[in-house]
């Protein structure tokens, strides 16, 4: 997982964000030097679509995380995202992905899914203990997204761990939930369609 520090907030990670995007700018580099190569320089007029495998590898692996703040719990997701201040937090769930659940509804993270058969067979006792006191069901059980060695499980450890420390010490008021905010990410979104835009005319019959 990949985890990091920015002006006091923590920032996660899935451990396959980095691989990924760097996948893509490499096939997206390798394209793009071949096409010079081919047709030289002018070439690369047409070379939106390659721009654009990078470019959505950017946007669909590194961009999407999950910020832990002093106030907050911030989703940012491809298409859109989501603040869910400490206040609003009801509950935290594994089951597909990392979801926190609201008085109005449920928010699903994008950088933060379940793990599949291999992640689930490679917990190990050290993954199940220890971990926030919300973590666990009836008799102790927990979910397997919830081990700490799955990007659902270590974001949902970082999300209730600081959660119980905001309740223990007081600061967090239930009974007066404050609103969750979601907004459109415009910027990513507009770069997107111009990506394909371009992409449609450099691939058009007459380019």
């Amino acid at each position: 997982m990949e985890r990091s520090e920015v002006a006091g907030t923590t920032v996660f990670r899935p451990r396959t964000s980095p691989w990924f995007t760097a996948a893509a700018a490499f096939v997206a580099a390798g394209g793009l030097v071949s096409v010079v190569v081919t047709d030289g320089v002018p070439g690369l007029l047409r070379g939106w679509p390659l721009i654009g495998i990078a470019y959505a590898g950017w946007w669909l692996f590194w961009y999407p995380a999950v910020e832990i703040s002093e106030d907050a719990v911030t989703l940012r997701n491809p298409l859109a995202t989501v603040r869910v201040p400490w206040n609003a937090l009801i509950d935290v769930d594994t089951k597909y992905a990392l979801r926190l659940v609201t008085p109005t509804g449920g928010h699903t993270a994008w950088a933060a899914p379940a793990p599949g058969v291999w992640g689930t067979h490679a917990g190990k006792p050290e993954h199940v203990t220890d971990l926030p006191s919300t973590s666990y069901g009836a008799g102790g059980s927990i979910r397997p997204g919830d081990l700490k060695n799955t990007d659902s499980g270590y974001a949902a450890y970082l999300v209730r761990s600081r959660w119980q420390e905001l309740v223990e010490a007081g600061a967090v008021d239930v009974d007066a939930p404050d609103r969750v905010h979601r907004m459109w990410n415009r910027a990513p979104l507009a770069v997107a369609v111009v990506l394909i835009a371009a992409a449609a005319v450099s691939l058009g019959p007459f380019s």
